[in-house]
């Protein structure tokens, strides 16, 4: 599921300057919609790149009068029906939803609207989303009293038939929106001038987009000099919290957390952009669950970025580091239904360079057979990267 945040920028808002603050928030922010009158879309195309949904103005005439040079910059990414319809209340909804003007345009054949907005005013509304979402690419719903339950029933219901929006006016309804029923809504639409609202709603749906992983101890069973190796430094476009770091390792099924370079020492500053992650040939965890090798890494990439409770984020490559270095080579025995499983992998003989035990933060150069390292074991064969159902040996 792809989660998505919205920002509602239409007339209700106010006057021009008033939704071009809003827009401005979202572009800034990061959301990846914006909803407005048709008659704003060539002007949010100017703010800047982000996809524009529009309500239809009049759902039963296409504009065919448009330049044909301003065609593209006036033509919405999708169009939405329900607004000053029978979707938010304007017409009196009919009781026999196959009568609906708002449906039957969201099931012409010429693909005229793509989504639908409603306001959830009592169980007719949420029955009208219900039978819209079995044609609309988007679902916008907004509760009024009674917010949290439509969409429990909306979310049982129409599964993966659309993509489910709900109105949410802070950061704390769009948490809200993402956890309702454990698998959320795919997306919501904030209708709230506060920048924050919108930079909290697009932290929410970051963090439920956010792979948790169930991270383990190895015993440590030697820590040896391994003598010179080219050694590769990570920094990254993004700061590192104390308890953030990197899974890397020589073998892919056994990734050892090494942590940010975030401590202050007498002798070096530190560098909470920065992971110390081993030698060249060692894999790193990508966001998309795959590895990388460290050598193959370049600015631009993302890297996986995890705590030591196994929340993870993606972080950006701004500049890899290679120099040859004295490595040592730390090995480790991890338990398995299948027995005792040995991993290892190559770190920088320096004392900058800290692990997470079961004693908490520890100096590779204080690591000693033993110890409980801290580290993600996935049973997996990888082929460039991509996990695969092979056996390979790895030693």
């Amino acid at each position: 599921m792809t989660r998505t945040v919205w920002v509602k920028a239409d007339d209700a808002v106010g006057d021009w300057e008033q939704r071009k603050r809003r827009i401005t928030a979202g572009i800034e922010a990061g959301v990846d919609w914006v909803l407005v009158d048709e008659s704003d879309v060539p002007r949010v195309r100017e703010l800047g790149d982000v996809n524009v949904a529009a309500f239809r103005a009049d759902a039963d005439v296409v504009d065919e009068a448009e330049p044909e040079d301003d065609a593209d910059a006036a033509r919405a990414d999708a169009y939405i029906v329900g607004k000053d319809g029978e979707g938010d209340g304007t017409i009196s909804m009919p009781e026999d939803l196959s009568g609906s003007a708002d449906l039957s345009t969201l099931r012409r054949r010429d693909d005229r609207a793509q989504g639908v907005y409603t306001r959830i005013l009592d169980e007719r509304y949420e029955a009208f989303a219900e039978a819209a979402a079995a044609d609309a690419e988007y679902t916008i719903v907004v509760g009024e009293d009674w917010t949290i339950i439509p969409l429990e029933n909306l979310i049982a219901r129409v599964g993966e038939e659309t993509h489910l929006v709900a109105g949410v006016t802070s950061a704390a309804e769009a948490q809200t929106a993402f956890e309702t029923l454990e698998s959320g809504s795919d997306g919501v639409l904030v209708d709230a001038d506060s920048p924050d609202a919108i930079r909290g709603a697009v932290e929410a749906r970051d963090a439920a987009e956010r792979e948790r992983l169930e991270l383990s101890y190895a015993t440590v069973t030697e820590v040896e000099q391994a003598g010179m190796a080219d050694r590769v430094c990570i920094d990254t476009g993004s700061l590192m919290d104390h308890d953030e770091g990197m899974l890397v390792g020589s073998m892919s099924r056994g990734l050892f957390f090494v942590h940010a370079e975030t401590a202050e020492s007498p002798y070096v500053a530190s560098r909470p952009f920065r992971v110390n992650a081993g030698a060249v040939h060692a894999y790193v965890r990508t966001p998309d669950g795959g590895t990388k090798y460290l050598a193959g890494l370049k600015s631009g990439d993302e890297v996986q970025v995890v705590d030591t409770e196994g929340r993870t984020r993606e972080a950006i490559v701004g500049r890899v580091k290679i120099e040859k270095r004295p490595m040592f080579r730390v090995e480790a025995e991890v338990e398995t239904d299948d027995g005792v499983d040995r991993v290892e992998t190559l770190l920088q003989n320096a004392e900058t360079i800290k692990v997470a035990t079961s004693e908490g933060r520890t100096a590779v150069t204080d690591l000693e057979a033993g110890d409980e390292i801290a580290l993600y074991y996935e049973d997996v064969a990888r082929h460039f990267g991509e996990s695969v159902e092979e056996s390979i040996i790895e030693k």
